[in-house]
C-alpha cells in the first residue's frame, strides 16, 4: 500500500476523542444537515430515490428518513444524503477546492444505524469523516484539474464508515484506496446548465465510501499506489498537500466550516447580502445597473455561461449570481420558494437580471477563500451610484450563526413537514446526541412525513 493510504489509515485510527469544542460543532453541522433533508423531503427528486430505494433492501438495513422503507447502508445514506443536498443550504468548506462536507453525515449515519453504533461514536466518525474530506480540500485545486468535490465525500465516508465498522489499519488503507480509486468524479457536474445530479453527485460519491468499506470489512483489498504511485490521484492532480488537523494543538475541521443562511452556492451568499443592504436605499423602476464584483471561482461557478442569465433550473438558479441578485433585489429574501418553476419564469425578475453585470476583482480574487468578497453598486437613471460590500456573510468562520440562529433555521426548514413539536423532539435529540445507545431513534422520531 501505498504511503499516503498508510499515513491517511494511521491518521484516522489516531483521531481519538472530540473535544468539548469538536462535539458541540458536530452536533450543530447534524442539526443543519438533518433541517436541511426534512425542508426536501417532498421535492420530487427526493420522492424519485426513495421509490429507488425500495429495490435495494439490505441485511442488516437503514431507514430512508420520513418514510417506513428500509435500505442497504449505502442506499439509504445516498437517499438521505440528496434530501441533506437537494435544498443547497447545507454547509461549506473553502480552501485550495470548495465542497460541502456535510455530504458525509448521511453515509456515515446510515452505517451507524446498521452497525449499531452509539451516538458519541457515530459523532465521532463524522469529525474524522469531514477531517479527510476538508484535507482533500486542502490538499490540492482538484477543481480546476476536473475533479469534483464528491471525490472528497468518498474518501471522507470511508473513513468515517470504517472507524464504525472497527477496521484495523490494513484494512482502512484499502477502504481509503478502494475508495479514491473507484471514485474520481467529474467537475462538469458544476458548470452549464445544472441537472439533477448536481445534488447527488456528492451522495453519490459517499455511497461510494461506504462500499469500500464494506469491502475492505470483508477482506477485499485495494490498489497499492491509488495516491503516490503510477496512474494515481498524484498523476492527475500531482503532489498533494495533506493538512490533517493535529487533535491536540488544533481544531479539527467539523469545527471550520461555514453554515448558510440562505439557500445558494456559497459563493454568492456575499452578493445576496449586499443585494439586501442596497435594496432599501434605491427605488427599483430608476435602477439602470447593477455592477457585481467579486472573486474569479464566484464568476466562474455563478456567472460563466449563458444560463446563469436564463435558468431553466432551480439548480441553475441557485447558481446564478443575476438571478439571486434580481430576487434578492425585488423580495428582500432568499428561500427555496424562490426557485419555483414561475419564480424561474417571472418578467419582473428577467428585467432586473438584464441588468445585472458581472466580473471578477484581482482584490477580491487574492482575498479568497480567507473571506467570500462581492461589492454591488447600484447605478441609478440620475447616475448616482450606491455601493455596498459585503466579505464575510452570515455563517462564515469570522460571522457564525449562533446556536439560537442555527435553531431558528432549523425550525424554518422543517416547519412544512413536521408539526412543531415533532420538530422540536427531534432537534431535542440532535442536541443529545451524544448521549444515545443507538441512532435508530433519529428515524424514528422523524416520523413518517410523506408517501412511501
Amino acid at each position: 500500500m501505498d504511503r499516503m493510504a498508510t499515513q491517511l489509515a494511521g491518521f484516522v485510527l489516531a483521531a481519538g476523542d472530540l473535544s468539548p469544542a469538536a462535539l458541540h460543532a458536530c452536533k450543530r453541522r447534524l442539526i443543519d444537515s438533518v433541517g436541511c433533508a426534512l425542508g426536501a423531503l417532498r421535492a420530487p427528486l427526493c420522492g424519485r430515490l426513495r421509490a429507488m430505494a425500495r429495490r435495494y433492501p439490505g441485511r442488516p438495513d437503514a431507514a430512508v428518513w420520513g418514510t417506513t422503507i428500509r435500505a442497504a447502508p449505502e442506499m439509504a445514506g445516498f437517499v438521505n444524503g440528496v434530501a441533506i443536498r437537494y435544498l443547497d443550504h447545507n454547509d461549506t468548506y473553502v480552501a485550495r477546492s470548495p465542497g460541502h462536507p456535510s455530504d458525509v453525515i448521511a453515509g456515515i449515519l446510515a452505517t451507524a444505524e446498521a452497525e449499531g453504533a452509539p451516538g458519541l461514536e457515530t459523532l465521532t466518525a463524522i469529525a474524522v469523516g469531514y477531517d479527510l474530506y476538508c484535507g482533500f480540500l486542502d490538499a490540492a485545486a482538484s477543481h480546476t484539474k476536473g475533479i469534483d468535490q464528491a471525490s472528497a465525500a468518498a474518501l471522507g465516508v470511508a473513513a468515517g464508515a470504517g472507524c464504525l465498522l472497527h477496521l484495523p489499519q490494513a484494512a482502512m488503507a484499502d477502504a481509503l484506496s478502494l475508495a479514491m480509486a473507484s471514485n474520481v468524479h467529474l467537475n462538469a457536474v458544476r458548470h452549464g446548465e445544472l441537472s439533477d445530479w448536481k445534488g447527488c453527485a456528492g451522495p453519490n460519491g459517499a455511497r461510494g465510501g461506504v462500499f469500500a468499506a464494506l469491502l475492505a470489512r470483508d477482506g477485499v483489498t485495494g490498489p497499492s499506489d491509488s495516491f503516490d504511485g503510477p496512474g494515481s490521484l498524484s498523476t492527475i492532480l500531482g503532489p498533494m498537500q495533506w493538512q490533517l488537523p493535529n487533535r491536540l494543538e488544533g481544531p479539527r475541521k467539523v469545527e471550520q466550516s461555514d453554515i448558510k443562511t440562505f439557500p445558494v452556492c456559497y459563493h454568492g451568499l456575499s452578493a445576496v447580502e449586499a443585494a439586501f443592504r442596497l435594496r432599501g436605499r434605491l427605488a427599483l423602476p430608476a435602477l439602470r445597473a447593477i455592477e457585481v464584483e467579486t472573486y474569479r471561482l464566484a464568476v466562474t461557478r455563478m456567472a460563466d455561461s449563458p444560463s446563469r442569465w436564463a435558468p431553466g433550473t432551480r439548480e441553475t438558479a441557485d447558481h446564478s449570481i443575476p438571478y439571486v441578485v434580481a430576487v434578492a433585489l425585488r423580495d428582500g429574501a432568499l428561500t427555496s420558494d424562490s426557485y419555483a418553476p414561475e419564480r424561474l419564469a417571472d418578467a419582473s425578475v428577467h428585467d432586473i437580471m438584464r441588468k445585472v453585470h458581472v466580473r471578477a476583482s484581482d482584490a477580491m480574487d487574492a482575498a479568497y477563500p480567507a473571506a467570500a468578497p462581492a461589492r454591488l453598486t447600484a447605478v441609478m437613471e440620475g447616475g448616482e451610484r450606491l455601493t455596498s460590500e459585503v466579505h464575510f456573510p452570515k455563517g462564515h468562520a469570522r460571522n457564525p450563526v449562533s446556536d439560537a440562529e442555527l435553531e431558528a433555521k432549523f425550525h424554518d426548514l422543517t416547519r412544512r413537514n413536521l408539526p412543531a413539536a415533532r420538530a422540536k423532539a427531534v432537534l431535542d435529540l440532535l442536541w443529545r446526541f451524544e448521549t444515545l445507545p443507538g441512532i435508530a431513534p433519529l428515524a424514528e422520531t422523524i416520523g413518517r412525513l410523506s408517501d412511501d
